[in-house]
């Protein structure tokens, strides 16, 4: 039996996440609240990838990986697929969604449109709906890593937002090998608060 829950459901509780870090566990530190929204993401991505992947075999070619992130794993997560991938066959991938449903009951404010990338949540520090809305899509790339990162692929993620807010179109970019050494920050963080949080999520997606 295939167990599904409204998204709203997953979007509020995701809300609620951001709104905790960034507004309460720390409200001051945008860059620590960044690497704990990713590490839940992280937790998430790399047990459900564990589920849709248990009957299949392992992948051989990290292309073969990306396309399943793109087909299969987008669609058990939202529905449909990515609507573009990209590549330079250098380790340098694009997942483009046209119209990401996380965001698409959001008040995104023009100016996010400025900060272009996500890699620097310091700064949309000054801007609190341009951080709120950066920091809500920390938690799908640290999803798209972790599950990456299930089928032995370490990588960095980061979500192109300069099509905000005239467009909900929005792209991944996954680097493989891992090539931002700060990005190994992720992997050795303390993950206290960032287990229950996961568990929330892993309870409602599961």
């Amino acid at each position: 039996m295939v167990r599904e829950v409204s998204e709203s459901c997953v979007e509020s509780l995701l809300a609620e996440i951001v709104l905790s870090y960034c507004s309460g566990f720390y409200a001051n530190k945008p860059e620590l609240a960044a690497r704990r929204i990713e590490a839940i993401g992280f937790q998430v991505g790399h047990q459900l990838s564990e589920r849709y992947t248990m009957d299949r075999p392992r992948f051989t070619d990290n292309l073969d990986a990306i396309k399943f992130i793109c087909k299969d794993f987008w669609s058990e997560l939202f529905k449909k697929q990515i609507d573009n991938l990209k590549t330079n066959h250098r380790g340098t991938f694009v997942l483009q969604d046209n119209r990401f449903r996380w965001l698409a009951h959001m008040s995104v404010d023009p100016s996010v449109q400025a900060s272009g990338n996500i890699q620097d949540p310091s700064a949309m520090a000054e801007n609190k709906s341009a951080q709120a809305t950066g920091m809500h899509l920390y938690f799908p790339c640290g999803i798209i890593r972790g599950a990456l990162s299930n089928l032995g692929i370490e990588c960095a993620v980061s979500a192109d937002i300069s099509n905000l807010p005239a467009s909900l179109c929005l792209a991944f970019i996954i680097l493989m090998p891992l090539l931002w050494l700060s990005q190994n920050l992720f992997s050795s963080i303390s993950l206290q608060n960032a287990d229950y949080a996961a568990l929330l999520v892993q309870s409602i997606i599961f």
